[in-house]
């Protein structure tokens, strides 16, 4: 398969990239890096982005900022980050890949333990990551010509643990390797409207 990996230069993006690597062929996307660079906040970028590339017949995304503050101190700009990066840029991903993609191609999203389990300020990630896990299993019954759409949520990660680790006490942190299974089992399983949980 022609996978394309949205965030692939990220921790998550890189151990994809490593286990998908080793059976498929890999178009690396970032923002700043990568063989295709594009923005995912902006349509019009990810359009001619996904046009550049041309032919592919799965598309993982490993990225998303949101903002995490105590709720206290959130306002509509600040969770307007999450909405705009996290969220919508993985959204526009689908809509305007599911163009593009073949026939009986797949999706990957990524959202996060958050959705199930929030912490103190994290309010923003909860909101973005329940968000996208429910519109993954209704997109995944709309979706045309055989297409597929999943997401996986990760816990916190072993590699992040130590920059991230302090929102998350009591939390068991998973390795990004252990976390690229999940991907695989998206990306080259027949699932559809799933969330696989990695915690």
């Amino acid at each position: 398969m022609r996978i394309v990996v949205v965030g692939a230069s990220g921790t998550i993006g890189r151990a994809v990239v490593a286990e998908l690597g080793q059976r498929h062929e890999i178009v690396e996307v970032g923002r700043n890096s990568g063989e295709v660079r594009f923005d995912a906040t902006d349509p019009a970028s990810i359009r001619a982005g996904l046009e550049l590339i041309g032919s592919f017949d799965a598309l993982v995304a490993t990225f998303g900022t949101v903002k995490f503050a105590p709720l206290a101190e959130l306002d509509a700009e600040g969770y307007g980050v999450g909405l705009a990066d996290k969220l919508m840029g993985q959204v526009n991903l689908v809509l305007i890949g599911r163009e593009l993609i073949n026939d009986g191609g797949s999706f990957t999203l990524t959202s996060g333990i958050l959705s199930r389990d929030p912490v103190v300020g994290g309010s923003s990630a909860s909101m973005v990551n329940g968000a996208l896990e429910a519109w993954v299993q209704a997109a995944a019954i709309e979706l045309p010509r055989g297409l597929r759409i999943n997401c996986v949520s990760p816990g916190l990660l072993e590699e992040t643990a130590v920059s991230f680790g302090a929102f998350f006490p009591g939390h068991i942190p998973v390795s990004a390797k252990r976390v690229a299974k999940a991907y695989a089992k998206s990306v080259e399983g027949r699932h559809t409207g799933r969330v696989f949980e990695v915690f």
